[in-house]
């Protein structure tokens, strides 16, 4: 039941063969472990999707591809995770990530006063970027071994209910 939900959310293996960003790994990506809907490759690909989202670059799909084909995770669901960051929630990542970088590191807070020049923002980032860096590897560390224990939990939850539900129904046929 689970699989037929996942195999329904994720996109088509042909769609991301074909995707020009996804080229560079060739034939890699016909590999069947990369397509497999297991518990394993689930909670990998969770794990990678998570940690992919909070890296501060561009061309997060391909990073979080060639990590799903090196270990093995299901690929769609990786490359899928990483749109956790989109322009909408990019903004309270860095936030996030700049907050817990200054946290870990013991810099004072900066205060900002924004410009609208191309000079500010260069004196800001020289500021900013390092516990930036930091916090986006702390917290994609963190989402990511949280994600990867969490899909393993839930789905061993979602096999027990589905073994509860059959042994009632049987019960419920016994006594018919």
């Amino acid at each position: 039941m689970l699989r037929k939900q996942l195999k329904r959310l994720l996109p088509e293996p042909g769609i991301l063969k074909r995707h020009k960003n996804l080229r560079i790994f060739g034939k890699r990506l016909h590999s069947k472990n990369l397509w497999h809907i297991n518990r394993q490759s689930i909670a990998r690909a969770v794990a990678i999707g998570l940690f992919t989202c909070f890296l501060p670059m561009p061309f997060q799909m391909v990073v979080a591809a060639a990590l799903a084909i090196f270990l093995y995770a299901n690929l769609p669901l990786s490359v899928l995770l990483v749109w956790i960051s989109n322009p909408i929630t990019m903004s309270p990542m860095l936030y996030a990530a700049y907050r817990t970088g200054q946290f870990l590191l013991q810099l004072p807070r900066v205060e900002f006063h924004p410009e609208f020049s191309l000079q500010w923002l260069v004196s800001q980032l020289e500021q900013l970027w390092y516990p930036i860096l930091i916090g986006c590897l702390v917290l994609g560390l963190l989402t990511g071994f949280i994600g990867y224990y969490a899909t393993h939990v839930l789905w061993r939850l979602w096999i027990i209910h589905q073994w509860n539900r059959r042994s009632c129904l049987r019960k419920s046929q016994k006594s018919d």
